[in-house]
């Protein structure tokens, strides 16, 4: 499983999830995350059709969407939905 993680410098939501991130980053090393930050990747903003920041798309061994969260989430949560995901 990958998880691109979309966001911005200037994002507050952002800034809060990125020591979450490398907490679970650090737990799970075996998912692969890919931050993209929006401001510098428009393309990449108006490809997988992000809505708000920051936006974690879950992608399957394949690459193709199989979740998608907005916003600042809390870590139980994510944990929860990786193991959920990582599971099916």
């Amino acid at each position: 499983m990958k998880v691109l993680k979309f966001g911005s410098i200037g994002c507050i939501g952002c800034v809060v999830m990125k020591p979450l991130w490398a907490e679970i980053e650090k737990e799970n090393l075996w998912l692969a995350t890919e931050f993209i930050d929006a401001d510098e990747n428009p393309e990449k903003v108006r490809e997988w059709q992000v809505k708000d920041l920051p936006e974690f798309i879950f992608l399957d061994k394949n690459g193709a969407e199989i979740e998608r969260l907005m916003g600042e989430v809390e870590k139980e949560i994510l944990v929860k939905k990786i193991n959920e995901l990582r599971a099916r």
